[in-house]
């Protein structure tokens, strides 16, 4: 085992630091303390970010560091670190790694055995999941569905009996589409849509996938949280005998060792079948033979 002892070194280090994900008050002293210090600032959108250090009188250097640019900015700032360096990694909003290439650069960092600190701070996740009012024991969190239809449609089957809640982040433009895919793969499940968390404008609204999409109609504004209730149904099992018929069944457990009427018991019992239903059509093939 690999152990890291977070605060027992001042050398260079990556740091993982949440920003606001609207209202500025919620950035914490550590974050403001630990942004001044480092010597760079890998940011997700530098424009974003500068308003932030200039908000709150940061002046380290920034650097870019996005989705389209990792795979040559994230090795450079594995060695800027290992150089000495120590570098604070942040997105436009809330927790860098969460939907976002930050958890490629940790990754990065890990496998080049430099420290990597994560600091608290704001989520919109959790944040929108414990006001939505639904089961909070256990959750999924998802993020972002695939935008092409059959791709999403898939995604969405594949959790259709997850039992705890689950959660989506949506564009505004995308929400109504997205919402016919969860009505067709889930039913119409209770759902709460976060709107706009900790901004002017934040909204909860809390009902059924229906009365979604009937709010949908409207013009529809601002970044989402989308989270759906669990299932309450368990997920249907596949038994190995499906794919076979009840006469191919029986001619298995023959071939297995049982006689041919211990066979035909067993098959009737587990397809909840009678067993004379099953006796007279295995040995209707008998006689045509």
């Amino acid at each position: 085992m690999n152990s890291q002892k977070s605060y027992q070194t001042d050398g260079p280090t990556l740091y993982v630091v949440p920003t606001p994900i609207g209202n500025l008050e919620d950035m914490t002293y550590r974050a403001v303390r630990i942004l001044g210090e480092v010597d760079l600032i890998a940011a997700e959108d530098t424009r974003q970010t500068m308003k932030l250090c200039r908000h709150f009188g940061i002046e380290t250097k920034l650097v870019s560091y996005h989705e389209h640019n990792k795979y040559v900015s994230g090795p450079r700032l594995i060695e800027d670190i290992e150089a000495g360096k120590s570098v604070a990694v942040v997105s436009d909003a809330g927790m860098p790694g969460i939907s976002d290439p930050g958890s490629d650069l940790v990754r990065l960092a890990i496998e080049a055995k430099l420290p990597v600190v994560v600091l608290p701070g704001a989520n919109a996740a959790l944040t929108a999941l414990v006001a939505s009012g639904l089961a909070t024991e256990r959750f999924l969190y998802y993020g972002f569905l695939p935008r092409k239809k059959k791709e999403r449609l898939d995604v969405l089957s594949s959790l259709q009996y997850e039992p705890g809640t689950i959660i989506f982040y949506e564009a505004p433009h995308r929400l109504k589409e997205m919402l016919t895919g969860i009505q067709d793969a889930f039913g119409n499940r209770q759902l709460v849509l976060g709107r706009e968390l900790t901004k002017t404008f934040e909204e909860f609204l809390r009902g059924t996938v229906e009365e979604a999409l009937v709010w949908c109609e409207g013009e529809v504004r601002g970044e989402f949280v989308v989270m759906v209730a669990g299932s309450t149904e368990i997920a249907p099992t596949h038994d190995w005998w499906e794919a076979l018929s009840p006469l191919e069944h029986v001619d298995r457990y023959i071939e297995d060792g049982l006689k041919p009427n211990a066979a035909i018991k067993q098959v009737a019992k587990e397809r909840g079948l009678s067993r004379g239903e099953v006796y007279d059509a295995y040995h209707q093939v008998d006689k045509k033979e």
